[in-house]
């Protein structure tokens, strides 16, 4: 597992949308991860030493105000590939159809359940 900047590279915070391109070349080993342990490999790198991957809203609300993970003013960056030895986690999106789909009523508006959102951690790192 990561610590510090390895390497002398940051560590990534990925999503669905941008991992494909950043799996274009070498070998990765990949293991699913719990929150928890998400939120301590974050809280051990520093600020500086942590790039964000991903500009979907949806998927910044979810990881940093429901799952916890320390929120800071993390660098942006679009990335095409991982280096030899750097570490990510993936906050992967999984969608599915919502079996139930109650109608509610709130304020003289109606609304429907139409889905359910998980969201799983993997952590990775690119062996060669």
């Amino acid at each position: 597992m990561p610590g510090k900047k390895t390497n002398g590279h940051p560590l990534l915070l990925l999503d669905n949308s941008n991992m494909n391109l950043l799996f274009n070349e070498g070998e990765f080993k990949c293991t699913n991860m719990t929150f928890e342990e998400a939120r301590e490999i974050v809280g051990m790198y520093d600020k500086n030493d942590i790039i964000l991957c991903f500009s979907h809203p949806d998927t910044y609300d979810i990881i940093f105000n429901y799952l916890s993970i320390p929120k800071k003013d993390y660098e942006y960056r679009e990335l095409k590939n991982m280096e030899v030895g750097q570490d990510g986690i993936i906050f992967k999106k999984y969608v599915t159809p919502s079996e139930s789909q109650p109608i509610i009523h709130a304020d003289g508006v109606e609304a429907k359940k139409i889905q359910n959102i998980y969201v799983y951690c993997v952590h990775v790192t690119r062996l060669k």
